[in-house]
């Protein structure tokens, strides 16, 4: 140690912390010293060495395999949020504030700092509000039935073509007048051709065709009649059991599109939600009385597709955080789900009603049930696909097992035996 001490080259050398050389002490060498093993992780920084929280976590999970469990995860954050403080006071009550308001709105920050609504914290009080709906609707269509257009009951349908343009109004008006009550004025095309559809009348073409022509003649505006039908009511009633197999084969279709495209339970769910909006929307036009004909029919078809739409939306949501998002309960995954949705949702529904609500004010007589059927619908669609659709595979317990791939092995190993008749006549012979 003599040596090492009176040594001028080693303390020219080994230079201390201000930069000067040579003359310091035993204690300034030894706190200048360097690591020379290397950690045992074979990284780290003096971020690291300075920093207790840090030390004590990877201590804790290097002793532990690099598993933690949920009790050192919240010991983490709060001794996080403790150093976080003393650093810096205002992002601690920052975050202190997000979580106030976060669960004054009823809404609780779990993924990602994103804030989740409760969408099924009210799923009971909906799933009897739904059931109390489709009930009402199968009491009033058996009830009070529908009120079927000419297109289901038959009637007489007119082609007319005036010299000049006329309104709706007027020519409903001018038949009225005649005794030719309940008349459908449609323009085809041009507001000079028009399309009238009366209910059953006398089967005398002629005469019928006379009567039209004089009832139809407006001021100073020749009406010229080019076609007559006359449509039986056996026409009506196979149009209208048409109908009916169409919406039962688009919803048996929409089943097997969703189960093949998701899951089962998924299918499932979006076919009772289908067909809530459906009845829901019929059982309205049979409480009121509305006209249904054709155009109210195309409607709910129509209605039909955009519902799934706004549910296959959710849908693929709720499998993309099934399988990109773990620790969490799938009551939460939905309502995550749902609450990334919901933007889209109501831009989507907004923009749908404007122009539905266009139809209903500016489209005239030949639109405006199909804009009310539209409009009744959209309202039904966009709450069954929030609460409908994804509560009832909720409680067919959906989880992520419905949803993660299990991967089989390519190949399984055999144990194959071979038995040597030799062996056993050597075994005999001994």
């Amino acid at each position: 140690m003599a040596i090492d001490k009176n040594n001028p080259l080693e303390q020219q050398n080994t230079p201390d912390r201000n930069g000067s050389g040579g003359t310091n002490s035993d204690a300034a060498n030894a706190s200048t010293r360097r690591r020379k093993k290397p950690r045992r992780d074979g990284k780290g920084s003096n971020t690291q060495t300075n920093n207790p929280t840090t030390t004590a976590s990877s201590k804790n999970k290097t002793r532990r395999g690099g598993k933690g469990s949920e009790q050192d995860s919240q010991a983490l954050a709060t001794q996080t949020r403790r150093v976080t403080t003393a650093i810096d006071p205002d992002l601690a009550l920052g975050d202190a504030a997000d979580d106030a308001a976060a669960q004054a709105e009823g809404g609780i920050k779990a993924v990602s700092n994103q804030r989740i609504i409760p969408f099924m914290k009210i799923e009971k009080p909906m799933a009897l509000l739904s059931l109390f709906m489709v009930i009402g609707s199968i009491i009033a269509i058996a009830v009070n039935g529908l009120n079927l257009g000419l297109d289901f009951t038959g009637g007489v349908s007119a082609d007319v073509r005036y010299e000049q343009p006329v309104e709706q109004v007027e020519v409903v008006q001018a038949l009225a007048d005649n005794g030719f009550d309940d008349a459908v004025v449609q323009y085809l095309g041009t507001r000079e051709e028009l399309l009238v559809r009366l209910p059953p009348q006398s089967d005398n073409v002629d005469g019928l065709s006379a009567s039209l022509t004089q009832a139809l003649a407006l001021p100073n505006n020749t009406a010229n009649i080019s076609n007559v039908n006359i449509i039986g009511s056996q026409v009506g009633n196979e149009v209208y059991l048409s109908s009916v197999m169409s919406l039962v084969l688009a919803l048996v279709c929409m089943l097997g599109y969703v189960a093949l495209r998701f899951q089962f339970k998924l299918s499932l769910g979006a076919v009772l939600s289908l067909f809530h909006d459906a009845i829901v929307t019929i059982g309205v036009f049979a409480l009121f009385g509305f006209p249904f004909d054709l155009t109210v029919l195309a409607a709910i078809l129509a209605l039909i597709g955009y519902s799934l739409n706004d549910t296959i939306v959710v849908y693929d949501r709720i499998r993309e955080n099934f399988r990109r998002v773990r620790g969490i309960t799938p009551r939460q995954t939905i309502d995550l789900s749902l609450t990334e949705t919901l933007r889209r949702t109501i831009m989507t529904i907004s923009t749908v009603l404007l122009v539905v609500l266009a139809m209903l004010f500016l489209g005239g007589d030949g639109l405006y049930w199909f804009s009310v059927a539209l409009f009744i619908g959209l309202l039904a669609g966009t709450y069954s696909s929030t609460y409908i659709a994804s509560s009832i595979p909720l409680r067919m317990g959906l989880s992520r097992d419905d949803f993660v791939v299990k991967v089989k092995p390519e190949f399984e190993e055999e144990i194959v035996t071979f038995n040597d008749p030799k062996m056993f006549e050597q075994d005999n012979i001994k």
